[in-house]
């Protein structure tokens, strides 16, 4: 006779993780603790001294195993298999005693202001990094130093500043970047994103921007999603570059009804193509009067620069002249004596 435990068959698509299962292990220690009965009447077994420490030894090795898993999660966090979630627990501080193994780090809805980049550095794995509805400022540059695999950052509404080269230039991995409605981010520098190559998704909406360079998003191959709405765009002759590229480029704009010109006035509210056709018109054929100011310094130091020349030109003539007139007088007298 077969005393062989039945095992129950696993749901298609379930998973085991090691951050629950407590009650598995429970049960399997219980039936490894259970004496087993002799199998023929009459006959007697005991269990030896180390036979019945053997399960208790078990059941205290698993019991520490759990214990340690549940220490790692960080207080007032959930955790699941490589997934932490701290979303709107109020922290103040990013949250100490994240697992190294985290693949899935969720923070959002704090006021946490500073990221701290050696915290950061530790998880390696990290390919998930939700950061949105914090107190976040200007100081990220070289805080993602350590972030290699990151795949996914989102960091919208924060008080973002400005973007530097510095600030993902690490995140050579990145695909997704979310840096909208942050209503303080009035700078993107001109090779902000220049490596990140592989950035697909980038949103910049709802921001104080009013100038965006083309070659920043002009030379990222693999954009295909790009956010600019309700932003604060100033449609002069310097942002026609731009704006020609966004109606010429393939990349999709969410929401393109709502990318309009803030300023000048006679353009407020515009949608960028018509925006185009007038700073066509304005750039191409007419000159602002700051314009006629640059030329007219322009020819003046043209003038006065010719003028000069000709003024040290005459000047050294003379001089030669003198002195030459000089040498022949000398000779002269040289000859009569």
């Amino acid at each position: 006779m077969s005393h062989g435990h039945k095992v129950l068959p696993q749901q298609p698509g379930s998973r085991t993780s090691p951050w629950h299962g407590c009650e598995g292990s429970a049960a399997f220690i219980g039936r490894l603790a259970a004496p087993q009965r002799a199998e023929r009447p009459g006959v007697s077994q005991t269990m030896s001294p180390l036979g019945r420490l053997w399960p208790l030894s078990l059941m205290v090795f698993l019991g520490i195993g759990m214990a340690s898993e549940r220490i790692n999660c960080p207080s007032r966090c959930t955790c699941q298999y490589l997934e932490v979630n701290c979303t709107g627990q109020q922290f103040q501080e990013f949250p100490a005693d994240i697992p190294l193994d985290t693949r899935q780090l969720i923070l959002a809805a704090n006021n946490v202001s500073y990221l701290p980049a050696v915290e950061l550095s530790f998880l390696a794995d990290l390919v998930y990094l939700d950061c949105s509805k914090n107190l976040l400022g200007d100081d990220l540059d070289f805080t993602f130093i350590g972030m290699a695999k990151l795949v996914y950052l989102d960091l919208s509404f924060n008080n973002l500043t400005q973007v530097t080269v510095s600030t993902f230039s690490h995140l050579l991995s990145l695909v997704v970047l979310k840096i909208s409605d942050n209503p303080n981010l009035v700078a993107i520098e001109k090779d902000a994103f220049a490596n990140n190559t592989w950035l697909r998704h980038l949103d910049v909406s709802r921001t104080g921007l009013t100038f965006l360079d083309t070659s920043t998003v002009q030379h990222l191959p693999n954009l295909r999603f790009l956010g600019l709405s309700d932003n604060l765009w100033h449609c002069n002759c310097s942002f026609l570059d731009f704006i020609t590229w966004t109606i010429e480029s393939n990349i999709h704009f969410p929401d393109a009804d709502n990318i309009t010109c803030y300023t000048p006035e006679g353009l407020r509210a515009l949608r960028m193509p018509a925006a185009e056709a007038q700073l066509h018109v304005s750039c191409l054929t007419q000159l602002y009067k700051r314009d006629y100011v640059f030329l007219c310094l322009v020819g003046f130091c043209i003038f006065l620069a010719g003028t000069i020349t000709a003024w040290l030109a005459g000047i050294c003539a003379v001089i030669y002249n003198v002195h030459a007139s000089k040498g022949e007088e000398e000779e002269e007298e040289d000859t009569a004596i």
